[in-house]
């Protein structure tokens, strides 16, 4: 049977922010379909993989991805015409070695991400199997415990609120995907009840989270914890909390500068207060509880928080097997976090997760805060089996979307489907 790729195409599309990104569509001499879209990021790691953008001003304010679309539709169609779609580390390879940038820089991250998902789902398609099960195999059969960002802060707020930029719940103690996500949801209608009795905003952030105007890092916490117990729930026993401060963000001068709570801080005074944050709140995983060039204040946060919480590495490793190595070698985290774009192939995607599983690693797939209603993340993350993901708050729909397609999977699954719950943070799967 013939499984070559025909024809290759992008467009200029939207994203949730209102700013143009890559579509990637591709098509087989058998006349299937795929198409891709491609997110993109507001807090961005410096070592990210670069996504083309125009740069003229008369068009998106500079933010088009016209080169983007062009290079797909010529020199990478020229180059995937004809190739095998099931061949997903072979085309991967070429394109890479097409752009010849160690950032893929020339082509644009962008470009060669739409088309590497694609062909996932053009070899889906033409294998007769779902996304998650052409990914990830027969036993693909874990559905992850989703972190829901409902409170924003840092950049996601515009300055506005919190320093930190993501406060999410994970419902770890429901039953089922599917309940774990009614659960969220409920909380996060108690949650805008409790801002609006508070006098506060219930305006959401890019991610769909509550993005109020707070006095501290701490008040964030103590409003959600009110929205557990409004919705019926038991903090800590049912629905644990998540940080992502992007503290990359607030890193200046070797110091971080807390512009809420009025304090500078260094990384050992910033590690004691994470320390006291989780004595008195139910938070089981800390993403870039510091700064991306901070190695040394890793080493101090890992040493002294690691056999407590799960510690995410995010604008530190970006996604890329070199960091993440180092990561592992200096013993600075016990996690990473996964994202497609941050690196900008499927192969090198998976091939991060897979470290981080040899070496006893959390793998934390996560959205861009710039997304679209592609729910490639949701297959994936079943299909790696990884345990837990973020995509936003339950609300606005490209966040919904990845939600909704795990509950399709889950249904699908039927009986073999089985909730990953506490199990799916690192240092709780050490204790069991």
């Amino acid at each position: 049977m013939n499984f070559l790729i025909e024809d290759v195409s992008a467009a200029e599309i939207l994203d949730s922010r209102g700013n143009p990104t890559v579509e990637v569509e591709l098509r087989s001499q058998n006349g299937y379909v795929a198409r891709s879209a491609v997110p993109s990021g507001a807090s961005t790691g410096s070592r990210e993989a670069i996504e083309l953008r125009d740069g003229d001003t008369k068009r998106f304010g500079g933010k088009g991805v016209l080169k983007a679309v062009q290079a797909v539709n010529t020199e990478i169609s020229d180059a995937v015409r004809g190739l095998d779609c099931r061949d997903q580390r072979g085309i991967d390879a070429a394109l890479i070695a097409l752009d010849g940038t160690k950032n893929k820089a020339r082509l644009g991250a962008n470009a060669l991400l739409g088309v590497s998902m694609a062909v996932s789902r053009l070899a889906a398609l033409e294998t007769k199997l779902p996304l998650y099960r052409y990914l990830g195999g027969d036993d693909a059969h874990l559905m992850p415990v989703p972190c829901m960002n409902i409170l924003n802060g840092g950049v996601h707020s515009r300055w506005q609120g919190a320093d930190f930029q993501e406060f999410m719940i994970a419902p770890w103690g429901a039953p089922s995907f599917s309940e774990a996500v009614r659960w969220g949801s409920e909380v996060y209608q108690a949650l805008r009840s409790v801002l609006l009795d508070a006098g506060l905003s219930a305006g959401v952030g890019d991610e769909g989270g509550f993005a109020p105007m707070v006095s501290s890092n701490r008040q964030p916490l103590e409003l959600i914890i009110q929205g557990i117990e409004k919705a019926g729930y038991k903090p800590g026993e049912d629905i644990a909390i998540c940080l992502d401060p992007a503290s990359s963000e607030f890193f200046r001068d070797r110091k971080y500068h807390l512009k809420t709570e009025n304090r500078t801080l260094t990384a050992e005074e910033m590690t004691t207060y994470y320390d006291q944050l989780m004595a008195e709140f139910p938070i089981v995983l800390l993403e870039d509880g510091l700064a991306e060039n901070d190695w040394a204040g890793w080493s101090i946060l890992h040493a002294a928080l690691g056999h407590k919480v799960e510690l995410v590495g995010d604008d530190i490793f970006v996604t890329n097997v070199r960091y993440i190595e180092r990561g592992i070698h200096e013993n600075l985290a016990n996690a990473a976090l996964i994202k497609l774009n941050q690196i900008g192939t499927v192969t090198e995607t998976f091939d991060a997760v897979a470290l981080c599983r040899n070496n006893a690693w959390g793998a934390f797939v996560s959205h861009r805060s710039g997304e679209t209603v592609d729910s490639f993340i949701a297959d994936m993350t079943v299909a790696l089996g990884t345990g837990h993901l973020k995509t936003g708050a339950p609300c606005r729909g490209e966040r919904v979307e990845k939600y909704n397609q795990l509950m399709r999977i889950e249904r699908e699954l039927g009986k073999s489907a089985v909730y990953a719950g506490k199990r799916a943070f690192v240092t709780t799967r050490k204790k069991d």
